[in-house]
């Protein structure tokens, strides 16, 4: 997920989106609303942020469209036949500009935009979150176009200690409404670091890493059919999901690429650890987040 709103953090951007798609509330009784969180990097076929990441810049881009579009639309099949009655897709690779009105499954709702006003984040209307077109976190071995929120701004993102990419991070802050992650699609590493948290997910490896840029893909067909499979599962298995909680008090810590320190600025609750290095802490994981989402 890669300079999603300019100077706006990356979190904020998914936190507003996240409630901007379901009014707030509770469940209604037989509804299973599901929020689908797309990206580029993690889907089968794709290894090169240059030749097919970049929006309209990539020579191969229509082509990556094409198959993040047929893939986010497999796993709404799969959401639907498994039970759901509601998927939100969610557009967040890049600026918002990879999937269409056009092109996805008519039963779902698309939410794609820029500049969406920060608000409360998720609520306890969704049912579940599920991942399509995942990366792994910065660092991880053999991940795929791996990365932690930025390509060029964090190195390394810690939650009370524990290294943390984008996936925790979803998994943990859908944790604080009470909504269990369920499912992912995208390579091997991703699905690894899915399971280390949640290891009843259901997840579609639909390709594996030799390093950062290159690696084995499944053919589309295969991929979509395997995302298809698991996200039925998923949702036929939504009952023995629990969502992650994380207890407070919570110390998120950032490492930012260098200079680093052009990031500080000193507030309540946020420390300089070092030259490089920026501590937010909170009561919990929301309140630790959105100090860190306000620089």
């Amino acid at each position: 997920m890669t300079n999603l709103q300019g100077r706006v953090s990356p979190f904020l951007y998914i936190f507003s989106i996240f409630a901007l798609t379901a009014p707030a509330g509770v469940k209604g009784a037989g509804t299973k609303k599901v929020y689908m969180i797309t990206d580029m990097e993690g889907v089968d076929g794709v290894f090169s942020i240059e030749d097919q990441c970049e929006p309209f810049k990539s020579p191969r881009w229509a082509e990556s469209q094409k198959l993040l579009t047929d893939e986010a639309n497999a796993a709404v099949e799969g959401l639907f036949s498994g039970g759901a009655t509601d998927v939100v897709v969610a557009d967040l690779h890049d600026t918002s500009r990879s999937l269409s009105v056009l092109t996805i499954d008519a039963r779902a709702r698309l939410l794609q935009g820029r500049d969406l006003p920060p608000t409360i984040g998720i609520d306890s209307s969704y049912s579940a979150v599920i991942f399509i077109g995942q990366h792994a976190m910065a660092g991880a071995k053999n991940g795929v176009l791996s990365h932690t929120e930025s390509w060029e701004g964090i190195q390394n993102v810690w939650v009370n200690n524990k290294l943390t990419g984008e996936i925790g991070s979803r998994v943990m802050l859908a944790g604080y409404y009470d909504v269990p992650v369920i499912m992912l699609a995208g390579d091997s590493a991703a699905c690894e670091e899915l399971q280390a948290l949640v290891p009843k997910a259901e997840c579609a490896a639909v390709k594996t890493g030799f390093g950062r840029t290159a690696g084995i893909s499944l053919s589309h067909k295969a991929a979509c059919d395997l995302i298809r499979e698991k996200a039925r599962l998923a949702m036929e298995e939504l009952a023995e999901f629990k969502p992650y909680k994380i207890a407070g008090p919570v110390a998120v810590k950032v490492e930012y690429t260098p200079p680093g320190t052009s990031v500080f600025r000193p507030n309540p609750g946020v420390e300089r650890v070092d030259e490089r290095t920026v501590a937010y802490h909170g009561k919990d994981i929301m309140e630790a987040w959105l100090k860190w989402s306000d620089f």
